[in-house]
């Protein structure tokens, strides 16, 4: 899964096709584990996530996203699908676009083709956007894909730049160090808020140009490790976010990223669409504690049972086949 810093909502196409959207995000060390079992003996199709699925043909599988890409690669029979996320659905993370990505790279080893970073990404993204529906970005398909630390830039051609931060491996720590993912137990559907989202382009236009220039600047102060600039960075990125839609923050959310920021915070966001999910923080270690004692207090005060830390380290590698059974070794 992956946590992003500055540009999301300029994956959108109904922004990069005009001007070039620009995101930078980690991989993060929070994986879906995706199991594909051939089953030669038995016709049907089996899905198994929050619930389980027996179906005599792919069409009839309620969930959208293993459905459309067995129907996309005319698999119809004999094959079990089982999804293992480490974080839930609706966090901000990433985990749709995650499974849909290592379930893509599965699909084409069942079928015993190969294909790179590049093309698995693009694949999930149609996936999702073109055969789904979906009304959302590229950015976290690549971000799975990939793996580690990226700049995207979304071309208005459709084609997608993947440039690797090369970090130092002492700047790396003092990031990793200074962030804080705090899960607010609140969960969302993205779509919603994207929907809004897409048709607020046109009047958005220019703040959604300033998100995707910032990028650059974020990641010259990334490089020269300036973490308090980073932080007001992020701070200034949400305040831009939260006037593309009216859903991308609501009061619970505002109050906890308040309290963060009145602890000792130097910036921050909330991960992902909005509307729920993970607020995340850059904050020095010494007021660390000081910041998730007063947001768990907060949450507790608006009873949400599930809001806790989600303590990350970044993750260099993307989606990998972990385990092939069709090929000996």
């Amino acid at each position: 899964m992956r946590i992003s810093f500055v540009g999301g909502g300029t994956d959108l196409p109904s922004f990069y096709t005009r001007y070039p959207g620009r995101v930078i995000s980690t991989a993060i060390d929070k994986f879906m584990h995706v199991v594909i079992n051939r089953t030669p003996f038995v016709d049907k199709i089996s899905a198994r996530y929050d619930v389980s699925e027996v179906v005599s043909h792919p069409r009839d599988l309620k969930h959208s996203r293993i459905r459309e890409a067995l129907l996309d690669l005319d698999i119809t029979k004999g094959i079990q699908i089982a999804s293992f996320p480490m974080i839930p659905a609706k966090t901000g993370l990433g985990s749709s676009s995650t499974f849909s990505v290592a379930m893509i790279k599965g699909l084409y080893a069942f079928q015993g083709k190969r294909i790179d970073k590049y093309a698995v990404a693009e694949a999930a993204a149609r996936l999702e956007i073109k055969l789904v529906g979906e009304p959302i970005g590229k950015q976290d398909q690549y971000a799975a894909s990939f793996g580690g630390l990226n700049v995207f830039q979304f071309n208005p051609d459709h084609s997608v730049e993947v440039r690797p931060i090369l970090l130092g491996y002492k700047n790396r720590l003092a990031l990793e160090d200074h962030l804080l993912v705090f899960f607010t137990g609140i969960t969302r559907d993205a779509s919603s808020v994207l929907s809004e989202q897409n048709n607020n382009i046109e009047v958005k236009f220019e703040s959604l140009k300033k998100m995707s220039d910032s990028v650059l600047d974020f990641e010259g102060r990334l490089m020269k490790g300036d973490l308090r600039g980073l932080g007001q960075m992020l701070h200034e990125g949400w305040m831009i976010k939260k006037t593309l839609a009216s859903n991308i923050s609501n009061k619970v959310i505002d109050d906890l990223y308040d309290v963060g920021m009145n602890t000792g915070a130097w910036g921050g966001k909330v991960l992902g669409a909005g509307g729920g999910g993970c607020v995340m923080f850059l904050v020095s270690p010494e007021k660390r504690k000081a910041v998730l004692a007063e947001l768990v207090k907060l949450a507790q005060k608006n009873n949400l049972i599930e809001a806790k830390e989600v303590p990350i380290r970044f993750a260099q590698s993307g989606a990998e086949i972990l385990h092939d059974s069709s090929i000996l070794t």
